[in-house]
């Protein structure tokens, strides 16, 4: 008779492997906006150049080991390293404690991965490479016909998703005269529709908009931004979508019950 493994373990064992992810998730962040190849060469020290050693690149831990520093120069690390860890760490666990091995598990992994790697590099440098979104929609829209939300879903979410900030954003120029909005937001929503489909999608932007609009007012009332400050709208798209794709549903149907 075969033993089933104890949920605690698998579930320790998809945290462990999202903290390597998470590793390969920074070095994505750090390199894509500058062109880098991320395989080659080996991590090493931005500020001495020297390669790591296999016992600096434990996630989390070595950071914690290290005191944050660099063992040769001591130049500080960037908290960000152990944060993108220890959150796709999270992640991962999360994930297969919700859905279990499966096609739609690797879809959520994939797409998580996605986000995290757009929101930090937006944040930090108002980007969001090709790299990540255009193979995001291919690979999103193939999944489709493996898991949720379906084909046609997908399909109809990534025209949405797109054309919606598209015609938003073409709007915008014309009447401004200025842009508004880039073409990395245009492609990453596309994205997001063909993970989760045309009304997630919206949902997605709903929630964009509206966490984007409040911060975008903080800043103006206590004086650290204008109407022209821009905001790494990005950002929002990932956390909206990120919450759209977990409890997105509940969202939807509690929103469908009132009508």
């Amino acid at each position: 008779m075969i033993e089933t493994v104890p949920p605690a373990f698998s579930i320790s064992f998809a945290a462990a492997f999202g903290a390597i992810a998470g590793s390969f998730l920074n070095v994505c962040v750090y390199r894509l906006p500058t062109g880098k190849s991320v395989v080659w060469p080996a991590s090493g020290c931005p500020h001495c150049r020297r390669l790591l050693v296999w016992y600096e690149n434990i996630p989390v831990l070595s950071y914690l080991v290290l005191g944050g520093r660099c063992r040769t120069c001591r130049a500080p690390i960037g908290v960000r390293y152990p944060t993108v860890e220890a959150l796709t760490a999270v992640m991962f666990a999360l994930a297969w404690w919700e859905y279990g091995p499966g096609s739609l598990l690797a879809a959520r992994l994939i797409f998580g991965c996605a986000l995290i790697v757009l929101f930090a590099i937006d944040l930090e440098h108002r980007l969001l490479p090709n790299a990540i979104t255009l193979p995001g929609i291919v690979v999103g829209f193939v999944f489709s016909f493996f898991a949720e939300p379906g084909w046609r879903a997908s399909i109809i979410g990534i025209l949405v998703g797109g054309g919606v900030l598209y015609g938003v954003a073409e709007a915008y120029y014309r009447i401004r005269h200025e842009e508004g909005l880039g073409m990395g937001d245009v492609k990453m929503l596309a994205m997001v529709g063909a993970f989760i489909g045309w009304k997630l999608t919206l949902l997605t932007l709903m929630m964009a908009s509206l966490s984007g609009t409040v911060v975008g007012v903080i800043l103006i009332a206590t004086r650290k931004g204008s109407m022209k400050y821009a905001l790494p709208f990005g950002t929002f798209l990932a956390l909206g979508a990120a919450a759209a794709a977990t409890v997105g549903p509940a969202i939807l149907d509690w929103y469908l019950s009132l009508l």
